[in-house]
């Protein structure tokens, strides 16, 4: 296979998106964005603090935007948000204009990735368990709906997963 101009990466919060997609970026020689680190960037403030005063739908009209400029670009690997592949347009934009690699990881592993770190809003209310089995149970039929190729991050280092992607390549 030819090396994609842009590879997107999607899967759930703590399936290692933003890690293996720095580590492919330099593997590749391409550019790395996160979607999540880009709408933080334009809006200056972090993305609990959207949740906060524009609710998920707010945040979710921003996504939409995000993804769909910078899945435009030429020559990147992109590692978006969790939620990302809700809206129909985003999930077709990425898998027209790219290779989707679908990080997939257990809800347990999840729950140990998501323990400290970042805050995510979607967790920050109720049982996380429950919340992120809920996600899972909605949103892995639309990640493997879109993707090229599916990769296992249980338990597995970054380098070892973004070389697993670029030998598929």
């Amino acid at each position: 296979m030819n090396k994609p101009r842009n590879l997107f990466l999607v899967g759930p919060m703590g399936a290692g998106k933003s890690a293996v997609g720095r580590q492919l970026a330099r593997l590749l020689h391409l550019d790395f964005v996160d979607s999540d680190e880009e709408i933080e960037a334009r809006t200056g403030v972090d993305i609990p603090f959207i949740f906060e005063k524009e609710g998920e739908e707010g945040f979710r009209k921003r996504e939409v935007k995000i993804i769909d400029e910078l899945s435009q670009r030429d020559g990147i690997v992109l590692a978006t948000g969790g939620g990302a592949i809700i809206d129909p347009e985003s999930r077709s934009r990425l898998g027209a204009r790219g290779f989707v690699v679908y990080l997939h990881t257990s809800v347990k592993q999840q729950l140990e990735r998501t323990r400290s770190g970042r805050e995510r809003p979607l967790l920050e209310n109720g049982n996380k368990e429950k919340v992120l089995q809920e996600l899972m149970d909605a949103r892995d039929p639309l990640y493997r709906d879109i993707s090229d190729l599916i990769v296992e991050t249980d338990g597995r280092r970054v380098q070892t997963v973004a070389r697993e992607i670029q030998e598929a390549l």
